[in-house]
């Protein structure tokens, strides 16, 4: 099997890459029937003369690769008929901005896979770069603390190189007694933990952290039972929670009451119900001046203050509570806003080596097995020219009757 890493062509550029040189070699190493091509590129953090050096081999033409592998969407234009693709299409929620997209891997014939349809026989997601987002999300929203108060100024996270250099210039800052509440208990809820118990701030049961009083920052961390209750009173979980969601309200308030900073790691199923709604961020009682978004689910979301994506270059915004309009970031009525949607390319090596060193241990070795324990087969969404069984859901989705 020939493999071909392909060039990042989405705007702005992403400097990521599936398989850092290092992971190449491993790879290679690995399966003896396997070549590896690189697509020449001047915008990845591994430069190709990083490649070169390793004695990889590199090139502009890829048509000769049985499988493509990639971060972002691919360009129309550049997707080779009748090849297999491995990338994040942001296809599979329907979104409309990638439509075209799937169209024309139907069209043109190609086996579509995407890095977050790759799950195990439980479906939970055997790579990502959530963690990563966390990391970056939670540095980001600090250092939005600091700019909005004048406390202080880091540099960003996009000038640093790995997840030590974020935690050092954060410990080397004065930050007053806040509360700090992190959503959710997956990869991207514990890459934002990784930051603040780097930065060594005291973490707290929700009991206490609703009640007592501290001298020193702290956070507590929260899962789907803690910021959602059932409407009929009686006791939820999270498997009713996932099945019934219609069932169940926010019951997020209690922290808005206490906390000065939110950051969120949930995950988000369309349908269910808002976490932070405008009428909590709009109460006399509501305490939260930041919030870290990391999740960033825009377009009915679950939380009130998102009304769009921030960027690298433009992090934060204002959302001004009593009007549920943006504003400056730093207007004096405003909570802070950090709400970027692909955090992870603001430390690419980092984020690259991480993704690619899962990619080898757990993705590719299905591609030599037989694929027998079912992963590559669940993780494909068009293939011979039509949606597999898994995405049939899609269909309309293609045909633009949604």
């Amino acid at each position: 099997m020939k493999l071909g890493i392909i060039k990042e062509r989405k705007s702005p550029p992403d400097r990521r890459v599936v398989l850092c040189p290092k992971q190449v070699k491993k790879a290679l190493d690995k399966y003896n029937e396997l070549s590896i091509k690189i697509e020449h590129s001047d915008i990845r953090i591994f430069k190709d003369e990083n490649y070169a050096s390793e004695g990889l081999e590199l090139s502009s033409d890829m048509t000769d690769c049985d499988l493509l592998l990639g971060v972002k969407e691919i360009p129309v234009d550049y997707l080779i008929p009748n090849k297999t693709y491995v990338f994040f299409s942001h296809t599979i929620k329907k979104q409309e901005h990638n439509r075209k997209l799937l169209q024309a891997c139907l069209d043109k014939n190609i086996t579509l896979m995407d890095h977050e349809t790759f799950v195990d026989g439980k479906n939970t997601r055997i790579i990502g770069f959530g963690r990563y987002a966390g990391i970056v999300g939670a540095y980001n929203t600090l250092r939005g603390f600091g700019l909005k108060y004048e406390l202080f100024e880091l540099a960003k996270a996009e000038t640093l190189l790995h997840k030590e250099d974020l935690i050092y210039r954060l410990k080397k800052q004065y930050f007053p007694p806040i509360k700090i509440v992190v959503t959710g208990t997956g990869k991207v809820a514990h890459g934002i933990i990784e930051i603040l118990d780097g930065m060594k701030m005291k973490k707290v049961s929700k009991e206490h952290f609703l009640t007592q009083k501290y001298d020193r920052p702290v956070y507590t961390q929260i899962g789907v039972e803690d910021y959602y209750k059932r409407i009929d009173g009686t006791e939820g979980n999270k498997q009713d929670f996932y099945d019934h969601p219609e069932l169940y309200t926010s019951d997020f308030e209690r922290f808005t009451r206490v906390a000065d900073i939110l950051m969120t790691g949930h995950f988000f199923k369309k349908g269910a119900p808002v976490i932070l709604t405008k009428e909590m961020l709009n109460s006399p009682f509501n305490q939260i001046k930041v919030i870290g978004d990391i999740s960033c689910d825009v377009d009915h979301g679950p939380i009130a203050s998102t009304l769009k994506a921030s960027t690298i270059a433009e992090p934060f915004y204002g959302y001004h509570p009593g009007k549920g309009t943006e504003v400056e970031f730093d207007h004096p009525a405003a909570i802070t806003v950090m709400a970027i949607d692909n955090l992870p390319c603001e430390l690419p090596k980092d984020a690259s080596e991480g993704f690619g060193e899962v990619f080898v241990e757990q993705v590719l070795p299905a591609f030599f097995n037989g694929d027998k324990d079912k992963i590559l087969e669940r993780a494909t969404i068009t293939k011979g020219g039509k949606l597999t069984d898994r995405f049939n859901y899609l269909q309309d989705f293609v045909d633009g009757k949604e």
